[in-house]
């Protein structure tokens, strides 16, 4: 039989659990506006019972308070991470696309943009047509040729100032993953010294800000989180409270428990893309020193957004199949590749770096410089590459018939697609202009020379490209390496100036006409070509810019049977302004179509990013909802288990009154 006084014992538990259940309450609604923070409850259940060896075999001993737990459920938690990872990646390529949509805004009154420039300088061109030997006309013209250069330099400039920016955040990226992780694999431990040993606690707030922390590194990178127990080998049913915790990225463990991997940034040694800024970054395991994936199948994330938008080139990278070429010099190990069947065969989409990287079967081969093999069209048909290193023999059957790469594949119109877009345009534009400047005449009676030239300070150098630095003055005459002009035949100094872009191996000239037919050319990387004409180094030719009267406007006699139409006839002016509207220069398309076709990439990539990143924070939000239904706190719910809670607190307060009555009568009026 219990003890007459148990009764008491029984009521304490409940006072016990009732105290702890408004307590657990009041830290809910403490917490209410706690980010991360989920809801606790306080575990009951009850006692064991005691046996009394009586006809009713046991009696019961109260309420057990076992413990205090969160509410939390992993599928939602899930399903949320996996979602934010493409909310991250989709948001980044946003907030970058609406900075280059900008770019190529034409407002014409506050931000004028390239059809208002383009138009401009056309429009001045009618005026030369009645006057063309009035040199301020001719400068007026020349001013807004200029002006449209300075479109393309600064629209370039502020991309590349975009990709350094994006470069940046992709260190800090990685800075910000290395300290969750760090922080992570510290709360692993806490929680497990906390939680070893059968029956003890959980760490409820210490779990709160692990998952909070994997919230924040599921939106960099996607990942893959798993928990399971730690078993005794010797028990293998005791549960010992510990688990091991682990964080997955690509496979590859980032978080294992107490440790985690770090990853690093390298700046790149060679560029991918013609116009990309030098030391852009790619991402390492710091342990091993291998890449990390970024471009995994299933990884999205604001980190492969960033990548994406950095160096995305819509796939128009050089790519063809590789085959190796003697040097010449007798060598075992060859220390050339060429790439025939290329996926570039037009000079003026060219957008490979001069120095750069070849990718075959896995393997890098870094290349100093490169010539380009055309037809008697034009056309490239096959890619000639100068190793930095000799092939070793134990990859050269590797190599021949096999796909190779020049810099990397991008699925996505970046940084690195809008300023190969933007040299394209530079390139063809210029190339038709200056041929029909170089057929006409100057007011000098002179022979015309290129009115669109490059400002690149390397170009026009001679001898070694790699080690060669010849210096080039600021009025773009061609100098020695002791500072001397460079003359030609006649005397003459040479005007920095692009060359035709075919370097024909043989070719015949018409000596009435000038035409030129060619058999096949080289074009070297290192030669002055309009592949080294880039949207960022277009000019007017600075000769011309000086001297409004070095312009042409009328044909050349000797391509007119040797008759002068007067130095200030404006003949050519016509095939100009055809250039303008009438003339397929761009992507199928006239020249004062530009705009139009940049811009519909842009605003496609910017609509599609926006769409996609309130999709998928519409679903955030809907699977948040679901996970807030679960651990979230609602006010009103704790009011109510506050008054609950009270009156079964003070029920069990009125039975420890009443028992105590009981007892004062038992033993003050019994005797007892």
């Amino acid at each position: 039989m219990s003890s007459t006084f148990f009764g008491l014992t029984i009521a304490k538990s409940g006072l016990n659990a009732f105290q702890a259940s408004i307590n657990t309450t009041a830290n809910n609604i403490s917490n209410v506006q706690t980010e991360g923070y989920s809801k606790q409850v306080t575990n009951l259940s009850e006692s064991y019972a005691l046996r009394t060896f009586q006809r009713y075999g046991s009696v019961s001993t109260g309420v057990s308070t076992d413990s205090v737990s969160r509410l939390r459920d992993q599928y939602y938690n899930t399903k949320y991470w996996n979602n934010q990872s493409y909310y991250g990646f989709y948001s980044q390529k946003s907030y970058y696309m609406n900075q280059i949509e900008e770019y190529f805004k034409d407002d014409t009154k506050t931000n004028p943009g390239f059809s208002t420039v383009f138009s401009k300088m056309f429009n001045s061109l009618d005026q030369i047509q009645s006057n063309a030997g009035d040199t301020s006309i001719r400068n007026e013209f020349i001013s807004n040729a200029s002006e449209l250069c300075t479109y393309f330099n600064f629209t370039s400039n502020r991309l590349k100032e975009l990709q350094a920016s994006a470069n940046d955040e992709v260190k800090s990226t990685v800075d910000t993953i290395n300290n969750i992780s760090q922080k992570i694999a510290l709360l692993n431990k806490q929680i497990n010294l906390i939680e070893t040993g059968q029956g003890q606690p959980p760490a409820n707030e210490l779990r709160d800000q692990r998952e909070l922390l994997v919230d924040q590194l599921s939106q960099i990178i996607a990942i893959d989180c798993e928990e399971t127990k730690v078993t005794n080998s010797n028990y293998p049913d005791m549960d010992t409270g510990a688990t091991y915790y682990t964080i997955k990225v690509n496979g590859k463990l980032l978080v294992d428990t107490y440790e985690y991997n770090e990853l690093t940034v390298k700046a790149r040694e060679n560029r991918h893309n013609q116009s990309d800024i030098d030391g852009l970054y790619d991402i390492r395991w710091a342990s091993t020193g291998m890449n990390f994936d970024v471009w995994g199948i299933n990884q999205k994330g604001s980190l492969r957004g960033l990548f994406e938008i950095r160096d995305g080139n819509d796939e128009q990278n050089l790519k063809g199949t590789a085959e190796l070429v003697s040097d010449g010099k007798g060598g075992t190990e060859p220390a050339m590749m060429r790439i025939v069947y290329p996926s570039n065969t037009d000079v003026d989409t060219m957008n490979l770096p001069e120095q750069g990287v070849i990718t075959v079967n896995g393997a890098e081969y870094a290349y100093s410089d490169f010539e380009a093999q055309t037809d008697e069209q034009g056309k490239i048909v096959s890619y000639t590459f100068s190793l930095e290193n000799p092939i070793p023999g134990s990859k050269i059957g590797k190599i021949a018939g096999n796909p190779a790469v020049v810099g990397q594949t991008v699925n996505f119109k970046g940084i690195a697609y809008y300023q190969n877009q933007m040299n394209n345009f530079a390139r063809s534009f210029a190339r038709a202009f200056n041929k029909i400047a170089k057929s006409g005449q100057d007011l000098n009676g002179d022979d015309g020379s290129a009115f669109f030239v490059s400002k690149d300070k390397v170009m026009n150098r001679e001898g070694d490209f790699a080690g060669d630095s010849t210096p080039i003055d600021e009025n773009y005459y061609k100098v020695d390496a002791n500072g001397n002009y460079i003359l030609d035949t006649d005397g003459n100094k040479i005007i920095n100036d692009l060359r035709e872009i075919e370097h024909a191996t043989s070719s015949v000239t018409d000596a009435t006409t000038g035409k030129v037919t060619y058999t096949g050319g080289v074009i070297k990387s290192t030669d002055d070509t309009y592949y080294r004409l880039t949207a960022s180094n277009f000019a007017v030719n600075s000769q011309v810019a000086y001297d409004p009267s070095k312009m042409v406007t009328t044909i050349n006699k000797k391509y007119n049977g040797n008759k002068d139409l007067g130095q200030d006839a404006a003949d050519l002016i016509s095939q100009i302004s055809k250039l303008e509207s009438k003339v397929t220069l761009y992507r199928g398309g006239t020249a004062d179509k530009f705009l139009q076709r940049i811009y519909a990439d842009v605003t496609v990539d910017t609509q599609e990013s926006e769409n996609f990143t309130n999709n998928f924070k519409n679903i955030q939000q809907a699977i948040d909802q679901q996970r807030q239904s679960v651990s979230g706190v609602d006010e009103d719910e704790e009011a109510m288990n506050l008054v609950k809670f009270q009156n079964a607190y003070n029920l069990n307060a009125k039975v420890i009154s009443t028992l105590a009555e009981m007892y004062d009568r038992l033993i003050l009026n019994t005797g007892v």
